[in-house]
């Protein structure tokens, strides 16, 4: 069955494998060959990454047939390091031995795509028709991680309303109800907005989730300006269906209104958090402004023409178009998708501008690469970002296209559409995408941030689909 350093995801959580086990075998032996040290070096054995929440010696009792208990495979002191004299050992080495060849031959294949690939070890599915129950198993087992994860959680018994995991879970979880006949918010979705609900009626209560003391300034400000942007488009997002706006999401949006900068070169924007991470907190404040212009346009019972937000709104949308040109075709696409909320911020002519810069980024499969929409940004670790087509960047482009609905854009969303379809991955329900900063490990905790950014637009755009 396989060394459990070795062993693929799918075995690991007792799934049926095939041959490509052999091919995520031979990848991890030849990474170990040219870096000289483990693959999964954050925890032995690669079981944090292979078979999370498995211990090792479980792992060993499970995957390595040996009978019970297990003598000369763990010490005597109950340690987890396994002999490597022990039976399990030789004879994993021998049944291994046996198939080497094929994971050569196999490995030149793979060699192409190895290091640029985000589903390495993850197969895609095999047809054009994705799984809303795959997706929703995905968003609510990270959403459960996030909510439950001791560095998310804040004051008050609430928790930090993330731009990667908790917004994006808000937007897209509650489109999956109607796929998978649901008729209220799912046990996730609602712990999400009991805590946003909390923190917007305790706001002069409530710390920051960072503080200038513990961040430097200027931090409070910064996550006070971010926090109220999110907590706005999650509690408006909400209300949309009923087409009435609730108390607390109209207090959430005077909280947002309170906070925006009404001095020199940022008059009409929010401050947003910087920790120099893209996309969302790397140079992001357009992002953030953009957000708000969505929460505002999107706000039902007409919000947007309340005289009492008027001069707001007019300084928002004069520091939008002011700085769009200076931003990223990423930014430029979420700013796209706030034209189509709220009116008049931008001209047809502006939104075809944008639409069309997009569409030259389209890839010969149908997808989108965020290596192609972020400028000349660079990853901290200086290894090269990912050039494939991936989930955040194509389900983002699609969900803007389906909202401005250009007609040049038609073929193209066709198109894009159908890579989202053909590349949810089967074992999980997550769509593909890794960081902008750092070469994390794909299946880490943290590695996972885009995906789950991914998988909400992917959803978003896939239940929005033309003719659904």
């Amino acid at each position: 069955m396989g060394i459990a350093g070795y062993i693929c995801p799918e075995l690991a959580a007792g799934q049926t494998v095939d041959k490509r086990a052999e091919i995520w075998a031979f990848g991890v032996v030849l990474w170990e060959m040219l870096s000289g040290q483990s693959a999964f070096q954050f925890w032995p054995y690669g079981l944090r990454n292979v078979a999370r929440g498995i211990s090792r010696r479980q792992c060993y009792k499970e995957y390595c047939l040996v009978p019970q208990p297990m003598p000369g495979v763990f010490p005597e002191d109950g340690s987890d390091k396994p002999d490597p004299d022990s039976n399990c050992h030789r004879r994993n080495k021998e049944q291994s031995m046996g198939r080497f060849t094929f994971a050569v031959i196999s490995g030149v294949f793979l060699l192409t795509g190895f290091s640029g690939t985000p589903a390495f070890g993850q197969p895609t599915s095999s047809s054009a028709v994705w799984s809303p129950v795959r997706a929703a198993a995905y968003l609510d087992t990270r959403s459960t991680w996030w909510i439950s994860w001791p560095k998310s959680a804040s004051d008050h018994g609430t928790f930090c309303v993330s731009c990667h995991t908790a917004t994006p879970f808000s937007l897209s979880r509650a489109a999956l109800r109607g796929p998978l006949g649901e008729s209220g918010a799912s046990s996730n979705e609602q712990k999400v907005l009991d805590s946003v609900t909390k923190r917007v009626h305790m706001w002069h209560d409530v710390d920051p989730f960072y503080t200038d003391q513990a961040r430097g300034l200027p931090k409070t400000s910064e996550s006070r300006g971010t926090e109220s942007i999110l907590n706005s488009l999650i509690l408006v997002w909400r209300d949309v269906p009923t087409g009435h706006l609730s108390a607390d999401a109209r207090l959430a949006l005077d909280n947002m209104w309170a906070l925006q900068i009404k001095a020199a070169d940022m008059n009409g924007a929010w401050a947003w958090l910087q920790f120099h991470n893209a996309p969302f907190e790397g140079d992001s404040q357009f992002y953030g402004t953009s957000l708000a212009a969505i929460a505002i346009g999107s706000a039902p019972g007409n919000y947007q023409s309340e005289l009492e937000i008027q001069k707001g709104i007019k300084l928002l949308s004069a520091w939008l178009v002011k700085n769009m040109n200076a931003q990223t075709p990423l930014d430029r696409v979420v700013l796209l998708w706030a034209s189509t909320k709220l009116t008049g911020l931008l001209t047809r002519d502006q939104q075809n501008k944008i639409v069309e810069e997009a569409l030259a980024k389209q890839r010969e499969d149908g997808g989108f690469s965020m290596s192609q929409l972020i400028g000349a940004w660079k990853r901290h670790d200086d290894t090269p970002l990912d050039t494939s087509s991936d989930g955040y960047a194509t389900g983002l482009i699609a969900f803007a296209l389906e909202q401005v609905e250009a007609q040049q854009a038609q073929a193209p969303l066709k198109r894009a559409l159908a890579w989202l379809s053909r590349n949810q991955i089967e074992s999980d329900g997550r769509w593909p995408a890794v960081s902008l900063n750092n070469n994390r490990p794909v299946l880490s905790d943290t590695g996972l941030f885009m995906s789950d950014a991914a998988t909400a637009y992917a959803v978003l755009a896939l239940t929005n689909a033309p003719g659904r």
